[in-house]
């Protein structure tokens, strides 16, 4: 018997084949004689109607054992479908019930609020919305992969316990084997000499800067993978785990940096509307309406570059009024970003040279000695989606930065070895994957576009 995935049983024509079907039940409807099963087995956001006749075998005793929920094997004929809403249904000849659900299954409720689906995450997948953020999510990742590989870039991955803090803003996790509950009334601090390294070491905020010694030997790389902070938030924004696509491109310029930054955008977006356009509608008419279109300006739009010096003075002469003031010096807050794109310029932009004070120490020094050669791209609807930079590859200049910073050159001394042996200028960006996929589906919460959302004191599952 032909086993087909739902998706592809709903662009058949009803010619009367003989089909199985696996899934789950997600409505029941039983009428005189006859029973009407939503079944959907995560493929598609849409569900297969099955026709369950009175004459079928052990009809009764079946239909008391299934509820919403319940998985099931059924085989049955294809056939146009005579009601509304599907152009063809199926026929039960057979009904296997595999898994029952008791009458109590949470998810017999139609609607839940995604604050209380949290706290069921092994359950929330079975939901529409969240069937659909994973299928999205799955072919963003492979349209991400995708663009890299059709342009020659070496897939690099890039450690997860590190000595080194990328960012330099000291929220990292503490990676160890050393006895905690010994340490704590120890006197005279904790060797580190003890632990498993040898050093302290840390879970990575970012694969940027081993990404680099690739780029310097491979000229063109990228990362994707996960990446942690130990910042103490609980906003909609905030995840403690997340994923980051970094691409790393030597003998590349800021300008070359901007180019592919708008490229990769513009692909992964023009890739979801054509390979997720059932998935997209569910989100374009529960979620956010007006997201695919969104979607579609960004894809044809040409992105407006301005310098962060423009930006700030055209929010002030706008004299709009903002939570937080702006002026030259402060880093632009999302309401400020959001402003740009939305009611200056009406379109992406990519804001350049910022000042240095606000940016991390690897980017790149202008002549004017003020601001470095970074890049933020903003969009519509979000802000910041992207930042990048060209990185600094004067060993004394990025010497000077990492002390001013704070930081100690030595434990960046492969870092500064780059600059020794062979530099070259080189640039890349950063892209969190799950702002990303926020952006795209229009979902308010970053925790609900992550199968297992990791955050302050939240560690269920």
């Amino acid at each position: 018997m032909e086993r087909q995935l739902i998706k592809i049983i709903l662009t058949y024509e009803g010619d009367k084949r003989e089909l199985c079907v696996e899934g789950w039940v997600r409505t029941k409807r039983e009428s005189k004689g006859i029973t009407f099963l939503e079944i959907n087995d995560g493929s598609t956001i849409k569900n297969l109607q099955v026709v369950a006749e009175g004459t079928l075998d052990g009809y009764d005793s079946l239909m008391k054992r299934i509820n919403t929920g319940c998985s099931v094997v059924i085989t049955g004929k294809l056939i146009p479908s005579q009601g509304k809403g599907q152009a063809v249904e199926l026929t039960a000849s057979a009904i296997e019930v595999i898994g029952e659900t008791p009458e109590n299954y949470v998810l017999q409720k139609k609607r839940h609020s995604f604050e209380f689906l949290r706290e069921i995450a092994h359950l929330r997948p079975r939901t529409n919305t969240f069937g659909a953020v994973a299928r999205i999510r799955s072919s963003m990742s492979f349209a991400i992969h995708k663009f890299f590989q059709e342009r020659d870039f070496v897939y690099v991955h890039t450690p997860i316990i590190t000595g080194s803090d990328c960012e330099g803003a000291g929220e990292m996790f503490q990676v160890t084997t050393l006895p905690l509950e010994e340490i704590k009334g120890r006197t005279g601090g904790i060797d580190y000499a003890e632990d498993f390294f040898g050093k302290k070491a840390s879970l990575t905020v970012s694969g940027q800067l081993e990404g680099e010694t690739y780029a310097c030997a491979l000229k063109n790389i990228y990362t994707f993978g996960p990446t942690f902070r130990a910042e103490n938030s609980n906003t909609s924004r905030h995840l403690s785990e997340f994923w980051m696509i970094e691409p790393e491109m030597a003998f590349c310029d800021l300008n070359r940096n901007m180019k592919v930054a708008e490229e990769f955008i513009k692909y992964i977006f023009a890739h979801v509307l054509e390979n997720c356009a059932d998935d997209m509608d569910f989100f374009d008419q529960h979620i956010s309406k007006g997201v695919v279109e969104n979607l579609q300006s960004i894809v044809k739009s040409s992105f407006e570059h301005v310098t962060y010096t423009r930006a700030v003075e055209e929010i002030e002469k706008s004299g709009a009024k903002f939570e937080f003031p702006v002026s030259w010096g402060t880093d632009l807050q999302s309401e400020h970003e959001k402003f740009l794109t939305e009611e200056i310029f009406k379109k992406p932009i990519i804001v350049t040279d910022y000042p240095k004070e606000i940016k991390a120490f690897y980017m790149k020094l202008n002549d004017d000695g003020k601001t470095v050669r970074a890049m933020d791209v903003l969009v519509p609807r979000l802000g910041e989606i992207i930042g990048g930079s060209e990185r600094e590859s004067d060993y004394g200049k990025l010497e000077k930065r990492i002390i001013d910073s704070g930081l100690e050159p030595k434990d960046y001394w492969w870092y500064l070895e780059l600059r020794k042996f062979g530099t070259v200028p080189h640039a890349g960006f950063g892209l969190g994957f799950e702002r990303l996929i926020q952006f795209v589906t229009g979902m308010q919460n970053i925790r609900d576009v992550i199968p297992f959302p990791r955050a302050p004191k939240s560690l269920d599952f």
